[in-house]
């Protein structure tokens, strides 16, 4: 289980440009040509982890926990298993906040501006590696209620998918107030449905209000 010891204002955050040139590099542990990790070994943030592909399934969580190439969490597993049922051929997940913590309850307090625009760059660069439309997976689920700053994360992330012609989807049912579902307990046949995510951000600020 990973416990942060510490909140990342008090870590060197390696910006993403540097950490993706890194992670591009052979490693001893991993076969690069099948998995993009950032950055390439475990430490307190995680910017990418999933499969190589031409038609990549990006899926949006909270925030990373222990996952490593090789090494997936039932989380992953599921979030894999429901990308090749839905005729993708790799996913990439990606998290709203950066911050690895096994228990949502254990993210700082308070966010990270550094580490928040290096985890946009990260997802930048997964929005530009779909040859056709990015397709996103909202899988988050009412976790987003956990820490004021995570909304105002996801609304920078919905500008960028604009940018690039996003297509959301969510899989499973949502919760009463329209949460998208968590990959965890989904069955693998799970199909991946329309996500209205400019509605869904409307109506989660006036129920914060």
């Amino acid at each position: 289980m990973h416990i942060p010891t510490c909140d990342t204002h008090t870590l060197a955050v390696t910006p993403f440009a540097q950490a993706l040139e890194e992670a591009l590099r052979p490693n001893p542990s991993y076969d690069v040509s099948r998995w993009l990790y950032v950055p390439n070994t475990y430490t307190g943030y995680r910017y990418l982890l999933g499969t190589r592909g031409k038609r990549p399934l990006i899926c949006v969580g909270i925030n990373p926990s222990t996952a490593a190439p090789d090494a997936l969490d039932n989380t992953l597993k599921s979030v894999e298993r429901i990308a090749l049922g839905n005729g993708y051929d790799s996913f990439l997940m990606f998290n709203v906040y950066a911050q690895r913590a096994t228990r949502p309850d254990d993210m700082e307090r308070n966010c990270n501006p550094t580490l928040h625009a290096e985890n946009m760059a990260a997802f930048r660069y997964l929005l530009e590696q779909s040859q056709e439309a990015p397709s996103i997976w909202a899988a988050w689920g009412a976790i987003i209620e956990k820490r004021n700053y995570l909304a105002d994360c996801l609304r920078d992330m919905a500008q960028l998918g604009d940018a690039y012609g996003a297509r959301w989807y969510s899989a499973g049912a949502r919760s009463k107030k329209g949460h998208p579902h968590h990959p965890l307990y989904l069955r693998k046949d799970s199909p991946l449905d329309p996500f209205d995510l400019s509605s869904y951000l409307l109506s989660f600020e006036k129920e914060s209000r």
